[in-house]
């Protein structure tokens, strides 16, 4: 599979990360509380497709509900531009709408039942494990 970089970060600059990704991922639009307020569509890639280019001392953490998620925020500006998914802690869930420019048109965005997350989280863990 061939994957292309994307450039990425939050509002106001502060916070710039590169992923590696398919211009044709399956991306998640969930209809969970924080995703459907936040507005994320979610990218999941293991840890080894994404750099953080900047300092992680400018970004906040925030967890809710069992811990395991860690949802990373700009302390400057407040975007979430990624975080660390309990459905794949073992990679990073980038917000696509985070990106300098995202080939949405390309990429194929599902709907993903979170308000039943327990139920759905499994379709989910194939994406952060080797092919």
């Amino acid at each position: 599979m061939l994957l292309n970089q994307f450039k990425g970060g939050c509002h106001c600059g502060a916070i710039r990360f590169v992923v590696s990704a398919a211009v044709d991922a399956q991306i998640e639009d969930c209809n969970c509380s924080i995703c459907t307020k936040s507005g994320f569509l979610h990218l999941i890639v293991p840890n080894a497709q994404f750099e953080l280019q900047t300092d992680k001392e400018l970004l906040s953490t925030y967890t809710f509900n069992t811990s395991v998620a860690q949802h990373y925020f700009c302390k400057t500006c407040g975007i979430k531009p990624f975080y660390i998914p309990r459905s794949n802690p073992d990679g990073i869930d980038v917000n696509v709408r985070c990106l300098d420019e995202y080939p949405v048109s390309t990429m194929q965005v599902v709907p993903f039942d979170g308000q039943n997350w327990e139920q759905h989280a499994h379709t989910l863990s194939h994406k952060t494990k080797k092919p």
